[in-house]
């Protein structure tokens, strides 16, 4: 009995320790198949975070591939293809853009393109640290591009400088040489240093217009709007600033703008730190609202759309010039939008008198010339007299010139064909003063000095 109670005591612990053995068993295989799970769901999770993190990255790849700069490669080094999305920040990314705008149709583009490929090239190899880029515009693609700086003709170079576009347009010569020149030109600076007041005056020219800045700091806004404006009428005005002791005495920033024709000095009294207020202030003083007309510029000048209200005159008189300017600043200053009012070399402008029926001996003689037509102002005695000049132009925007002449037009032809048939009567010539004048309108001769087809391909628009 004592043995079976025995055996029956070791089979109970027995199958007791089995079934502990077995929970224990069960738990640890448990604990594999939970780890085994979080290991892969790990694994899963890891799998997404790279799946996502790749498809972000190829997402802002594609970014990048679209709006960052399309390249062309020339010779290992790059020239910038410029479209609407690229424009803005292209323009901010360097001190100088210098931007070609070109079209394939355009024989002239397709000799450029390989010189400015070649010309960026030479660039970025000698200067491969400077702040520039070098653009092209396919002009046919890119029209937006275009129409927004107003291209009319190809090829057209334009050249910003720290995202503000110059006026004036690159017109020279299409080599390498010339081109790097002209970049290299625009990077340096516009503004000259002067120590002491003695020194600036020693430096002055006075036939020039001068804007001085007198400034306390150098690493501010103030002096960097200055900087701005500067580069950008540098072919207008000359820039001079004060270094440190040239401005001891000076209680605050101060930017003064010597007049050549008066002499006197004029003040800014705007904000400093306002750009805009200050580029504007020095378009006004470097950009007079009576400018000279030469062979240089006339191409330029014609490209503004204005027409040219032209005094010519013998150079050697400045009081013509002086004349004329106060004239036009008395009687038309609203305007300069509307009409280009322009000094001329009467001697050097011979042709254009010729054509009026004025030589050198007539000086001075004023005229309007539309680029259809030439008008000649009728009685210089009269030009100094209140609302003359005034009514001259505005005879021109509403027509009246051109009405006029067309009115009288066939009473002068009429005039003119009987005179010449009582002569044939009378079988004698009649003195000069009994004859009428041909007085026919006389076509505008300045529009033959406009972008000349032998250089570039016009873009025929109803504006021009």
């Amino acid at each position: 009995m004592r043995g079976d109670r025995a055996r029956r005591i070791v089979t109970s612990r027995t199958r007791q320790t089995r079934n502990e053995s077995n929970k224990v068993c069960e738990q640890e295989r448990g604990k594999r198949i939970l780890q085994v799970r979080r290991s892969e769901m790990e694994k899963m999770q890891r799998k997404t975070e790279l799946r996502v993190f790749f498809i972000m990255s190829y997402r802002l790849f594609l970014w990048l591939l679209t709006v960052s700069l399309p390249l062309v490669y020339v010779h290992g080094n790059t020239v910038t293809q410029l479209t609407m999305e690229n424009l803005d920040p292209t323009l901010k990314s360097a001190q100088v853009v210098f931007v070609a705008f070109c079209a394939d149709w355009c024989p002239f583009s397709r000799r450029l393109k390989p010189i400015f490929e070649e010309s960026a090239a030479a660039w970025y190899r000698d200067n491969p640290q400077s702040s520039v880029v070098w653009a092209l515009v396919d002009s046919v693609a890119q029209a937006n591009v275009a129409d927004k700086y107003a291209v009319t003709k190809y090829p057209t170079m334009k050249i910003f400088v720290n995202g503000e576009l110059i006026l004036r347009e690159y017109r020279g010569s299409r080599s390498v040489e010339a081109l790097t020149a002209f970049v290299k030109q625009h990077l340096q600076t516009s503004i000259q240093e002067f120590g002491s007041i003695e020194q600036l005056n020693a430096g002055l020219d006075k036939s020039k217009r001068n804007v001085i800045g007198y400034f306390h700091c150098r690493d501010c806004p103030e002096y960097r709007n200055f900087q701005k404006a500067a580069a950008l009428y540098r072919e207008d005005c000359a820039f001079w600033s004060g270094t440190n002791e040239a401005i001891k005495a000076m209680q605050g920033n101060m930017l003064v703008f010597k007049d050549p024709s008066t002499e006197s000095d004029i003040q800014f009294s705007g904000k400093f730190a306002d750009f805009e207020f200050v580029k504007e202030w020095i378009q006004d003083k470097c950009i007079p609202l009576v400018r000279e007309v030469t062979f240089e510029n006339v191409e330029e000048l014609t490209e503004e759309g204005l027409p040219f209200l032209i005094f010519f005159r013998d150079p050697a008189n400045k009081n013509d010039d002086k004349f004329f300017t106060e004239l036009v600043m008395r009687e038309i200053p609203d305007q300069r939008i509307a009409i280009n009012a322009l000094l001329a070399d009467g001697h050097k402008f011979a042709h254009p008198l010729k054509h009026l029926g004025k030589t050198a001996k007539d000086l001075p003689v004023l005229a309007i010339d539309s680029f259809q037509h030439m008008f000649l102002f009728p009685n210089m005695s009269e030009l100094n007299l209140p609302g003359k000049l005034r009514q001259f132009v505005q005879d021109l925007q509403t027509g009246k010139l051109h009405k006029e002449f067309h009115e009288t037009l066939d009473q002068r032809v009429a005039e003119l064909q009987k005179t010449l048939e009582q002569q044939q009567i009378e079988g004698e010539p009649r003195p000069p003063g009994q004859i009428p004048v041909d007085t026919t309108l006389k076509p505008s001769i300045f529009k033959e000095l406009k972008p000349s087809d032998k250089r570039y391909s016009i873009l025929q628009k109803t504006e021009l």
